[in-house]
């Protein structure tokens, strides 16, 4: 048995790493409404397939009683033995981008230990902006973009995104901890509270992976594919469309609460600098053909100072 807070270390990997790089966290903390941060683990896990580089010791962080690990009965014996794992992982985006992610499940327990390593991990890889994200329900309507509330020291994002700027005490998870310290020691970190519908807290809805990713993207500059999230986003909310047009009671409530949002947004020129005139995410495809274009536009007019070209390749 070991106190190490790692139980597996892959120090050629981790010393192959570049540095500068930025830094997603997704821990299932205190609250995920509508799966928020479930569904951007499960995503980029299985999209982008990480590259482990160490893995955080659950023996002495987590509790086995309060989250119990998943094991499969099969007729007459046990298989699939599934305990939580909390990683910090090289990831690519859609260009080839490296990122690091950090991802699990939130510690129950040495807070203080954990931060205090993952912060030594942040100067380690000379991390150059942090981004974690969680989701709360709110008395929001499904029909509207999801809000945000904006935290950190991206002023830029807080002023563009930032809907809902409370003065509240709340129940701390280990990720509002970490920015704290991050803010704190003046390194860059930005948190992303996501506004979820509560009549749809309880679903794993689209909508909410689509706000994540897109608050990720923002932050970090990295380009992450929403081509298979855009469609299942709009097959749940055609089925959702079709359940409340069922019920007046429902259609009430959505009516009152798309009143009482958009009086409060009628002063806000809140938007996304990703997100067009339509209201929707660019594809990674459009995305990557704009990156082409800006380069080729930025190659084709660099030219020598006195406007001449010599036909010699310029590094």
């Amino acid at each position: 048995m070991t106190d190490s807070i790692f139980s597996a270390d892959y120090a050629e990997r981790r010393a192959a790493v570049p540095r500068g790089l930025p830094l997603v966290v997704a821990m299932q903390g205190l609250t995920d409404a509508g799966g928020a941060i479930s569904q951007l683990e499960e995503y980029l896990w299985s999209r982008y397939e990480p590259q482990e580089l160490l893995r955080f010791n659950a023996d002495l962080l987590l509790d086995y009683r309060a989250r119990r690990p998943v094991i499969t009965f099969d007729e007459d014996h046990l298989i699939d033995y599934s305990p939580e794992e909390l990683t910090l992982s090289l990831v690519h985006d859609e260009l080839g981008s490296p990122f690091l992610l950090l991802s699990g499940y939130e510690p129950d327990f040495r807070w203080d230990q954990f931060i205090d390593s993952v912060l030594l991990l942040v100067h380690e890889f000379e991390v150059s902006t942090t981004v974690w994200s969680h989701a709360i329900p709110m008395p929001v309507p499904h029909t509207r973009p999801v809000a945000t509330t904006v935290s950190g020291s991206r002023d830029d994002l807080i002023e563009e995104r930032s809907a809902w700027r409370p003065t509240t005490r709340l129940s701390a998870s280990a990720a509002h901890v970490l920015e704290y310290r991050l803010h704190g020691m003046g390194e860059e970190v930005v948190g992303f509270a996501l506004l979820i519908p509560h009549y749809l807290a309880n679903t794993e809805y689209p909508e909410a992976l689509y706000a994540a990713l897109d608050g990720i993207m923002a932050a970090t500059g990295l380009i992450l594919s929403t081509d298979s999230v855009r469609e299942a986003s709009r097959k749940f909310m055609a089925q959702v469309d079709q359940q409340i047009a069922s019920n007046q009671e429902s259609l009430d409530m959505v009516r009152t609460l798309e009143e009482r949002y958009d009086a409060y947004m009628e002063d806000q020129t809140i938007r996304s600098p990703l997100v067009g005139e339509d209201g929707m995410i660019p594809t990674a495809e459009q995305l990557a053909s704009e990156l082409e274009r800006f380069l080729a536009e930025r190659q084709a007019g660099s030219g020598s100072d006195d406007g001449e070209d010599d036909g010699e390749p310029r590094g």
